[in-house]
């Protein structure tokens, strides 16, 4: 699933492509992409891009007359930069935003077609797609703990969470973890002060060093392979190749649709996470499905102890 860094990309690619140029019209190939009827997408026709955002993982486009387009690429939705009035032809081709010198066109692998389109009217309708989580960019360091010491998850599950954090995915809370030196099994309640305090910073420069890495290349090209593998990642899709820290063969445990990677050595004291009790927890704090991560119910904040 893209994640902040991926949508950033998307998003600066977009700006000198998109933002203040009429959306000439919209066309879908699958009916199913638009989940809303009201208003209906034909009230697009030629008005300009006012604004061009993300939503934790969603990208947002807003056009004159205070009207928001959600997109939600979820795991296998890509954008494509095309010529005008490209064609939607094959499978993949859900919709396609046209615009005079251009077509964006969304397109889903695979046979579950979950990415999703909305059509809102105003801030309200904008905030009703909020999953609730903080900015990790935008927030401090107390604001981080709080959210994260909101619920006991492991920190794995928290970093994920959107109602907790906005715009981490599996790739990159791997990437995180690995730069904090942080057990995806441990738990957000047990973390120390200095423990949640190396993990924001991790946080941090790893979601800044990717955004401001993707950016860059898409100055050149609109990002057209935008995958949760690349290279020069430390763990996240490296089972069994060496940890660039200090060479010990990188570790996964997989439960469900979901995979943990990490380094024993700089993570875990050199304990590997395979055991009984490890089922146990991961069976009652992971999600089955990543569609039922970003779908769960947004739960007000549990009250502080006083």
């Amino acid at each position: 699933m893209p994640e902040l860094p991926d949508i950033e990309a998307y998003l600066h690619a977009l700006r000198p492509r998109a933002l203040g140029r009429p959306l000439l019209r919209v066309r879908r190939a699958s009916p199913f992409i638009l989940r809303t009827v009201e208003p209906p997408i034909s009230v697009l026709d030629s008005r300009p891009v006012t604004a061009l955002r993300r939503l934790g993982k969603r990208i947002v486009l807003g056009l004159d007359g205070d009207l928001w387009l959600v997109l939600h690429l979820m795991i296998a939705g890509r954008l494509h930069w095309r010529p005008p009035d490209a064609k939607l032809d094959g499978r993949l081709a859900l919709a396609a935003f046209d615009f005079a010198e251009g077509a964006l066109v969304l397109t889903e692998a695979g046979s579950k077609k979950r990415a999703s389109l909305h059509l809102v009217r105003g801030e309200a309708g904008l905030a009703e797609h909020d999953r609730g989580g903080i900015e990790p960019l935008d927030c401090d360091q107390a604001g981080f703990a709080g959210s994260l010491r909101r619920e006991n998850h492991t920190v794995k599950r928290a970093l994920t969470d959107p109602r907790l954090l906005a715009g981490i995915g599996n790739a990159y809370s791997d990437e995180i973890l690995h730069a904090a030196g942080l057990s995806p099994t441990a738990m957000t309640s047990r973390l120390s002060d200095t423990e949640m305090a190396r993990l924001f910073e991790a946080t941090r420069a790893t979601l800044v060093v990717w955004r401001d890495r993707l950016c860059a290349d898409a100055e050149a090209a609109f990002p057209e392979k935008v995958t949760a593998f690349r290279p020069g990642m430390a763990v996240h899709g490296r089972y069994g190749k060496p940890c660039p820290a200090c060479g010990t063969a990188v570790q996964r445990i997989r439960y469900a649709t979901s995979e943990a990677n990490y380094c024993p050595r700089c993570q875990t004291g050199g304990r590997l996470l395979a055991d009984r009790g490890l089922s146990r927890l991961l069976g009652s704090d992971w999600p089955r499905t990543i569609e039922e991560l970003e779908t769960a119910p947004v739960r007000p904040p549990a009250p502080r102890a006083r």
